[in-house]
């Protein structure tokens, strides 16, 4: 099973060999492709093969890159993830509206309850609001706690002049970790033969990633907690490779303790059981000591 989050920060020259991917820098250095789960290019001086791009997408390995500021900016995502993408393909286009909002219900009240263990754990009153708006959850979300519950959440934990707008390090480090993380979805969604594209709320035309950016949603307090620990000044190299590091955080799900990725793996494939079962009783959630 692939475990590794390679990052490649500097000028080098990737290519294939006999099942490694070699990185040739000043030196040169050899990572078998199995053991790879997540590929950052992080420097614009990098240059691949196409034969090594051809094997991590045979391999279902989740290549990033980024852009000249080193902010991740688009992924390598394959055409067929499964032999019978087709029919999984016609079932993701039969999800009815009803499937898609029952589930959609589940996803919000498990983002928001994360939301208010994390106020708990910095012992903030606006817990209780929290809690209150999830009692309030209405059928697929139609009185948007969500929205709400986000504004109370992030003045709460990062204080009252904080906006989601602004242009901060902390801002700057939630994007790139929810970058990351909407990677690891896409390379599920995609491994299990479904679409990016086709989401159950989100549905806008210039989004690659609907789907992905449903699902991620109860994950988001994880690199909120992480970055609320920083407090970043800066948001460099070294914050960037914290970030990182919290792939490997571990999670209990499934009644076992699992790393972040292989928690996404179980909680993804969940997530598109229910929507085929119309059962939303079937999705795994995740504890995580905040």
């Amino acid at each position: 099973m692939s475990w590794r989050t390679v990052v490649i920060s500097s000028s080098a020259k990737l290519d294939y060999q006999m099942g490694y991917m070699v990185v040739r820098t000043e030196k040169t250095v050899k990572v078998h492709i199995s053991e790879i789960e997540i590929l950052l290019i992080e420097s614009t001086s990098v240059s691949l093969t196409a034969a090594l791009l051809c094997e991590l997408t045979k391999k279902k390995v989740k290549v990033i890159f980024c852009d000249e500021k080193r902010n991740p900016s688009s992924e390598l995502v394959p055409y067929y993830g499964s032999h019978d993408v087709s029919a999984k393909l016609r079932r993701q286009m039969a999800w009815s509206s009803d499937q898609k909002l029952s589930v959609w219900t589940k996803i919000v009240s498990e983002k928001i309850r994360k939301q208010a263990e994390l106020l708990e754990r910095y012992q903030k009153s606006e817990a209780d609001m929290l809690r209150k708006y999830i009692e309030e959850i209405e059928y697929g979300d139609t009185s948007n706690r969500e929205g709400h519950a986000a504004k109370v959440y992030f003045n709460a934990i990062f204080g009252k002049d904080f906006t989601r707008m602004s242009d901060s390090s902390i801002n700057a480090a939630l994007n790139y970790g929810y970058g990351v993380i909407l990677s690891a979805f896409n390379r599920e969604i995609v491994a299990n033969g479904y679409l990016t594209q086709i989401g159950i709320f989100h549905d806008n035309t210039f989004n690659p990633f609907n789907l992905g950016s449903d699902m991620m949603e109860p994950f988001r307090p994880i690199i909120d907690a992480e970055v609320r620990q920083m407090m970043p000044d800066q948001f460099q190299h070294k914050e960037k490779m914290q970030i990182l590091r919290i792939l490997q955080a571990e999670v209990l799900i499934a009644d076992r303790k699992e790393y972040l990725t292989n928690a996404i793996r179980i909680y993804c494939k969940s997530v598109i059981n229910a929507l085929n079962e119309k059962d939303v009783s079937l999705i795994k959630t995740y504890e995580y000591e905040l």
